[in-house]
């Protein structure tokens, strides 16, 4: 397949994450206060869409206690600048397995299983333009974390979204994930114009050489939209990839702590940067106006 250039680019900037990166970067914000702020800042930057998770203010550990994501949109949106507000719905599928020997009963530190209404609850109390919906079960990093999706849990959760007039943003660990969400568009779950995130190099999903990249980009439909991002040394070279290929950028601090060899990054920094590759190779970086109507968002 030949790849036709994006030329028209929006950027999101996936703005802490829930990976254990608080203690390796002090530019990781923490609170609801650090993570809107840095939102507008990579806003600023040129950043249409935040991505956004919240922490536990007094540890840094991933949360999702649905007044953390309350004042996190309320300060994104009293801010003076204009964002696209993307929450995540990847929480509440988490298993700890046991030993080897004894995988049962589940570790209770990690594990974090609740169900599709539950999952949904902030995304149903805070109505953000977009939320993720993870589209798949996978092992994930080391050890015994395995993130769980299953088919009946994603089609319950891509209902209440579509019900709730929330666009889903499939995120596609591997291409299984990326069939799944064919049946789901394909069984009116999930509405056009469809969005998806290609998540590549994260243990043990796609990895992100360029002969799995491209075989997770020709199975996107043409009529979808699509960004796809990299974790670690080559997340700053996935905007030129993604760009190149038809896609859209996705850069910060979830997926990529560093700006250059040894250089802690800030959210903004990473986004400068991204929308320099952007610029020099000839597209244009547009703004949160043209996405909501690229992608039919609603703006609350």
């Amino acid at each position: 397949m030949p790849l036709t250039m994006n030329r028209d680019v929006f950027i999101t900037c996936a703005v802490t994450g829930s990976g254990d990166t608080v203690a390796k970067s002090k530019h990781v914000p923490i609170t609801p206060k650090q993570i809107a702020e840095s939102a507008i800042e990579a806003a600023k930057a040129g950043a249409a869409i935040v991505h956004c998770h919240v922490r536990d203010p007094e540890t840094g550990a991933p949360s999702r206690r649905n007044d953390l994501y309350k004042e996190v949109t309320d300060r994104i949106r009293q801010a003076e600048v204009d964002v696209v507000l993307n929450l995540t719905a990847g929480m509440g599928g988490d298993m700890i397995f046991g030993d080897v020997e004894k995988p049962l009963p589940l570790k209770e530190q990690g594990t974090d299983m609740a169900g599709a209404t539950e999952r949904v609850s902030h995304v149903a109390e805070c109505l953000p333009e977009i939320c993720t919906l993870d589209c798949g079960t996978m092992n994930f990093s080391l050890g015994d974390y395995v993130m769980t999706n299953t088919p009946s849990m994603l089609r319950a959760m891509a209902k209440q979204m579509t019900d709730l007039g929330v666009r889903p943003e499939i995120e596609a660990f591997d291409t299984g994930h990326l069939w799944f969400a064919k049946q789901l568009v394909e069984e009116g779950l999930i509405e056009d114009p469809v969005l998806i995130q290609l998540c590549m190099g994260i243990p043990w999903g796609a990895p992100d050489d360029l002969n799995t990249y491209m075989a997770m980009v020709n199975n996107v439909p043409s009529n979808w939209t699509f960004s796809a991002f990299s974790i670690g040394r080559n997340a700053m070279a996935y905007p030129a990839a993604a760009v190149l290929a038809g896609g859209n950028v996705r850069v910060g601090l979830e997926d990529n702590l560093y700006i250059g060899k040894g250089q802690l990054a800030t959210n903004a920094q990473l986004v400068e940067k991204a929308v320099n590759v952007v610029e020099s190779m000839g597209a244009r970086i547009i703004g949160p106006a043209e996405v909501r109507e690229k992608l039919k968002l609603t703006k609350r």
